[in-house]
């Protein structure tokens, strides 16, 4: 007898009303899960035959979601029952009949482990889909073996004003780094006292400061550079090729940004230039590399200027020339006029 059938001969009783509702909601529930076998079984032989390829849809979830009708989370549900099948035929075999229901199997077909089938039919019988959960996370897995420790790492991020390097080591390269670093601070420091004793810092608000760690580091990657350079001459750290645009006298560095007048000046002050030139983005050609300070017009800057020239600075290392006209074209002859020597800060800073 259906439910508005005995409903409508009078039974009224809270009991046997639940009773009768609980025997459609069966009923109805077993259909469901038996429509859901087949879709499981209408699935696999999607996966099996490979047909979803020439449906356009990206995986067979992604189709079985737009066939169906169904969220993303039930269609994997699916999928996964359905890769699963033939591992798992006796927890199929309980949804095609309408004793299980896809929750419960899509539990066991997610991370069950292979040869469970036996068990876990019998278990969600009688489990609702949490206990099921449960179960299978309680499960012994097997061993993955040690993970692999982090790795040694440097990584770099950059914005609009500075980079920042980030560096991961190992406690013996870590502490090589560390002695290293250590002594190249301690050789700035001695280098400032020397200055500082010989009364060359000038004026006390215009000493420069006490080196600290920063400078170390960027002191102990130019002595290596250098080491490097005198290995590798093209390795040369103080190379600069410059693009040069004839039609616009705008400079660019080489497969780099832009530069401003004040930034080139800068690059070219003290460096071995390497210039291209061009004229509407085409290369009309290349002037010879060559030295804008070589080295006895080096030796006369400094035999004239033993310090920064700047007033009040009076810095003696860390110098480089400094050019009253800078590095321009004239009649197809490079021309610069050098007036004195500057420290690397003073320079930088304008």
């Amino acid at each position: 007898m259906s439910v508005s059938a005995l409903l409508g001969s009078g039974v009224r009783g809270a009991g046997q009303r639940l009773e009768v509702l609980f025997e459609e909601l069966a009923e109805l529930a077993g259909q469901r899960n038996a429509i859901d076998g087949r879709l499981v079984d209408i699935v696999a032989e999607i996966e099996r035959e490979e047909l979803c390829g020439s449906t356009g849809a990206r995986s067979v979830a992604a189709l079985v979601a737009w066939k169906l009708g169904v969220s993303s989370t039930n269609a994997h549900t699916l999928t996964a029952v359905a890769r699963r099948v033939e591992e798992f035929p006796r927890c199929a075999q309980g949804l095609r009949e309408g004793r299980l229901s896809l929750d419960q199997v899509g539990v066991i077909a997610a991370r069950a482990g292979a040869g469970s089938d036996e068990h876990y039919a019998g278990l969600a019988r009688h489990a609702t889909v949490s206990q099921l959960r449960t179960a299978v996370g309680l499960e012994p897995r097997p061993d993955p073996g040690p993970r692999p420790g982090p790795a040694p790492s440097i990584t770099k991020t950059s914005d609009e004003q500075f980079s920042c390097w980030r560096i991961r080591l190992g406690h013996p390269e870590a502490a090589k780094f560390d002695a290293a670093l250590a002594a190249h601070r301690d050789a700035l420091i001695a280098e400032w006292k020397h200055d500082r004793a010989q009364g060359g810092a000038g004026a006390p608000h215009a000493a420069p400061p006490m080196p600290g760690t920063l400078e170390a580091f960027v002191r102990l990657v130019e002595a290596g550079w250098d080491a490097e350079a005198a290995r590798r001459p093209h390795g040369q750290h103080t190379t600069v090729v410059l693009h040069l645009d004839m039609a616009q006298g705008a400079g660019a560095l080489h497969l780099g940004p832009a530069l401003t007048d004040a930034e080139r000046r800068y690059l070219s002050c003290d460096a071995t230039c390497e210039v291209w030139f061009e004229r509407d983005g085409r290369p009309l050609g290349a002037g010879r590399t060559t030295r804008t300070i070589n080295r006895r017009l080096r030796r006369a800057l400094e035999h004239r200027h033993r310090s920064c020239a700047v007033p009040g600075c009076g810095a003696t290392r860390g110098l480089h020339a400094h050019h009253i006209r800078h590095v321009r074209r004239e009649a197809r002859v490079f021309r610069s006029e050098v007036r004195d020597l500057r420290c690397s800060a003073v320079t930088a800073a304008g």
